[in-house]
């Protein structure tokens, strides 16, 4: 079987199933897709223009939850746990994760104060929630690798730029949720997800948003330069 991940740099689905191809071990070709300019061969197996898309074999698979799980159904080395219960529940925190990255995307996005202020109060309200649920560690459902590590690999690696940005105060305090995030952060899967450019790309991206966060990153830009990303 040939399988061709369609990726975008900065794209946190995308790095969901590469994670798992690679935790799979897995080959796979990579092709980046500019997503301001999507060639016509790409619109015309994403359906709705995102990143990813796995062709397997040449037929095209889109959106995240579907790639996942297609590669769960085929390949070795299974993310997900076996027990039927504990396999549904893991699915939902997977959809929180993604309830997550939406609230980060209106977080640095947004021009208003009032709206950056509400994603950070509904940013630290989920987080509290998982440091509630996470057990010993060192991974979501202990010493085993599972797909919901794969999608909170990507969500805490925004936080390695943020943080540089300010101090939003999100995972203050979240012992359990800090000690998640570093173990996810040396994991080699993770950490092959992105290239060695993607702080850079992502200040940059986030610079250009001309948003609330932006203002705040012109006065740490103006403070410290960007040579400690």
């Amino acid at each position: 079987m040939t399988l061709h991940l369609m990726s975008h740099t900065l794209c946190p689905y995308v790095q969901r199933a590469a994670i798992s191809l690679t935790e799979k071990n897995v080959v796979f070709e990579h092709t980046y897709i500019d997503l301001a300019n999507k060639p016509n061969w790409f619109l015309a197996i994403s359906p709705l223009g995102k990143t990813p898309v796995l062709t397997a074999n040449d037929q095209p698979i889109f959106e995240s939850a579907a790639i996942l799980e297609y590669l769960e159904e085929t390949q070795p080395a299974p993310l997900h746990p076996d027990d039927t219960m504990t396999r549904a529940q893991h699915r939902g925190w997977i959809e929180f994760g993604s309830s997550i990255l939406n609230d980060i995307a209106g977080f640095y996005a947004t021009k208003d104060a009032d709206v950056f202020d509400d994603k950070i109060e509904s940013l630290n309200a989920k987080f509290a929630t998982l440091e509630e649920q996470l057990g010993d560690g060192p991974y979501f459902a202990g010493d085993k690798f599972t797909l919901v590590d794969a999608v909170f690999g990507p969500v805490f690696r925004y936080y390695d730029t943020f943080d540089v940005i300010g101090d939003f105060g999100v995972l203050t305090g979240k012992v359990k949720v800090q000690s998640w995030r570093t173990a996810l952060s040396t994991r080699p899967s993770v950490k092959e997800a992105v290239s060695q450019e993607y702080p850079e790309l992502l200040w940059e991206y986030l610079l250009n948003r001309k948003s609330h966060l932006s203002s705040i990153m012109l006065g740490t830009f103006n403070a410290f330069g960007k040579s400690h990303l």
